[in-house]
C-alpha cells in the first residue's frame, strides 16, 4: 500500500475511534431529554441514510449490490444499536471492557475468512493493546468481565459483531465504500425501527423535543455520515487485526471525555492502560512492514 493511502487509511480508522469515543455524550444527553436509544439511533442513521441515498442515486442504479453487504449491514447495525443501548443503560467503563474483547474475535475471524496469520510481533500488539484496556478498565470489586445484566450482554455481542464488520468489510474490498457505507446506514435503521415498533410510546418523545435536542440528533447524524465513509475507507486498507488495535484508541478518548465532560477522575491505572492502548495502536502502524500479517499456507 502507498504511503499517502496507508496514512488515510490509518487516519480513517483513528477518526472513528475518536467520534466513537466522544459519541456516548450526547446520545445520554438525548436519553436524558426522553429520546430512547433506539430511537435517537433511528434518527441519526435515517438521515446518513437519505443523504447518501441522495448523493449516490445515480450510480447506485448501475452498481452490482453483492450479498456480503446485506450481512455486514446486518451485523454493523446490531454493534451500533446494542452500543448506543448498552452505553446509556449499562456502566459505561464494564460496558467498555466487554465491548472490546473484540480483539479476540477479530483473531479468530480474520484467520477464518481471511486467512490472516498472527505471528510474534501480531501477537505482541494484541496482547498489548488488550492487556492495556484491563489495566485501564478494570475494578476488582466489580468481579470478572462477564456479562451480568442485559446492557452488558448487548456489549459483549456488540464487540463480536464489530469485530464481525471489521472483518466482513476487508472481504468486501472490492465494493465501493459508498455501497458498504450505505448498507451499514440500513442496517443500523432497519434494526432501530424494528426495536421502535416494540417501543411505540418512545415516539412522544420528538414532539416536545426541545431545539438543543434537533441540533443534537443532527450534529451527531452529520458525524456518522462521515465516520462511517471514512472508516470504511481504512477498513478496506488495513489488515483487520491491525483496524481493531487502532479502534482501541477510542478508550483513551472515552477516558479523557468522561473527565472532561462528566467529570470523572482518571486515575494513575487507568492513564497506565491508556498509554499501553496508543503505544499498541502506533505500533501496528509498523506490523505490515514487519510482515507480522500474513497469508495462511
Amino acid at each position: 500500500m502507498p504511503s499517502k493511502e496507508k496514512l488515510l487509511a490509518v487516519s480513517g480508522l483513528l477518526s472513528g475511534a475518536i467520534i466513537w469515543g466522544l459519541i456516548w455524550y450526547p446520545y445520554r444527553l438525548l436519553e436524558q431529554m426522553g429520546v430512547s436509544g433506539a430511537l435517537s439511533s433511528f434518527a441519526t442513521y435515517l438521515i446518513p441514510l437519505l443523504l447518501g441515498f441522495t448523493l449516490y442515486s445515480e450510480r447506485l442504479r448501475l452498481r452490482h449490490f453483492p450479498p456480503i453487504l446485506l450481512l455486514i449491514g446486518l451485523v454493523a447495525g446490531w454493534t451500533n444499536l446494542a452500543y448506543v443501548l448498552a452505553v446509556i443503560d449499562g456502566e459505561v467503563m464494564r460496558v467498555l471492557l466487554l465491548f472490546y474483547l473484540s480483539p479476540l474475535w477479530t483473531v479468530l475471524l480474520a484467520r477464518l475468512l481471511l486467512h490472516e496469520r498472527l505471528h510474534f510481533h501480531g501477537y505482541l500488539v494484541m496482547a498489548l493493546s488488550f492487556t492495556g484496556a484491563v489495566v485501564m478498565l478494570w475494578r476488582p470489586s466489580l468481579g470478572l468481565p462477564l456479562p451480568q445484566n442485559t446492557a452488558e450482554w448487548l456489549a459483549l455481542s456488540a464487540g463480536l459483531t464489530f469485530a464481525a464488520t471489521n472483518v466482513l468489510s476487508r472481504r468486501a474490498e472490492a465494493s465501493d465504500i459508498w455501497l458498504k457505507s450505505i448498507s451499514v446506514w440500513v442496517g443500523v435503521s432497519v434494526l432501530s425501527l424494528l426495536a421502535l415498533i416494540y417501543q411505540p410510546a418512545t415516539l412522544a418523545a420528538l414532539p416536545v423535543l426541545p431545539v438543543s435536542g434537533w441540533v443534537w440528533l443532527l450534529l451527531v447524524s452529520i458525524l456518522i455520515f462521515t465516520v462511517t465513509l471514512t472508516v470504511q475507507y481504512g477498513l478496506a486498507r488495513a489488515p483487520a487485526n491491525q483496524a481493531i488495535v487502532i479502534f482501541l484508541f477510542e478508550l483513551v478518548v472515552a477516558a479523557v471525555a468522561s473527565y472532561l465532560l462528566a467529570g470523572e477522575v482518571m486515575t494513575a491505572q487507568e492513564w497506565l492502560g491508556g498509554a499501553m492502548i496508543v503505544a499498541a495502536s502506533l505500533f501496528s502502524g509498523k506490523l505490515e512492514g514487519a510482515a507480522s500479517y500474513g497469508a495462511a499456507a
